[in-house]
């Protein structure tokens, strides 16, 4: 039997230390960017609702004034506006809660109705009435 067939070949398997490293780097590169598209289009829509709002001649309250500042200043700075990795999609710059409150705001620029029914607390469990 010949012992050459068994003998640790080149590219037995294994994915040689240069590729490894450069395939690292570019799904490194690909998250940064998914990254930074985020942080752009929460930026953009932030930019879009206070916007919005001046032109329409919508008065915000003082809470959503300072919310859409606090959260600009923090996607800015941070990347991100909140940072419990429960609370929002790990490449997300906005939390849920704070997307369902810009949605709110951008609703009440345009003069639409808001709805509000995510954010209502739900039945829980209930017995079912005794009857026999």
């Amino acid at each position: 039997m010949d012992n050459r067939a068994f003998a640790p070949q080149p590219g037995n398997g294994r994915i040689p230390r240069l590729s490894r490293d450069a395939a690292l780097k570019s799904t490194n590169r690909d998250k940064e960017h998914e990254r930074t598209k985020a942080r752009r289009a929460a930026l953009k829509a932030l930019h879009r609702t206070r916007r919005a709002a001046e032109q329409a001649g919508v008065a915000l309250s003082d809470w959503e004034s300072g919310f859409l500042g606090s959260v600009e200043q923090r996607v800015e700075k941070y990347g991100r506006a909140f940072a419990d990795p429960e609370k929002g999609a790990i490449g997300a710059s906005l939390s849920r809660l704070q997307g369902v409150k810009l949605k709110e705001i951008a609703a009440k620029a345009k003069g639409k109705p808001v709805r509000r029914n995510g954010l209502k607390s739900r039945k829980g469990f209930t017995r079912k009435p005794h009857g026999g």
